[in-house]
């Protein structure tokens, strides 16, 4: 199955892709602003033949639903709406600290860190899903 990753954001929104035997997944793009998000990701989603969303999911610590939270969920109602896909939620904690990480030593201008780093952290994110359904 083809899963692509979203690490929604408020200024910039990561996207990652796996490959079809579920292995490996791989940065895609950074989708800059909300001004037509939805209809983006409907594009990528028939480009690339996905067949299910996996949507980064702000947990707090205590693994309780914040603010942020809320936000993704709306988010996902309107994906609902545009998409026939199935939509799972993985927990995102500490993806955007590992991509960071993963960055660090990377030649790269701080401007051109930050224009991965969503999108490395959308991979992070599909990455641990799909080695959850390993287990």
């Amino acid at each position: 199955m083809r899963y692509l990753a979203i690490d929604y954001g408020d200024k910039r929104t990561g996207l990652a892709i796996c490959d079809h035997a579920e292995t490996i997944a791989s940065p895609l793009a950074v989708i800059e602003g909300q001004k037509e998000l939805i209809k983006k990701i409907n594009e990528i989603v028939t480009s690339e033949n996905v067949e299910a969303i996996v949507l980064g999911l702000p947990l707090n610590m205590d693994n309780s639903h914040g603010p942020r939270a809320k936000i993704i969920f709306q988010f996902a109602e309107k994906l609902k709406a545009n998409l026939q896909i199935p939509i799972h939620f993985q927990d995102e904690r500490l993806t955007s600290f590992a991509a960071k990480e993963s960055l660090a030593p990377a030649e790269l201008t701080r401007e051109k860190k930050k224009k991965r780093l969503d999108a490395i952290a959308a991979a992070q994110i599909l990455q641990i899903f799909l080695n959850s359904k390993k287990d």
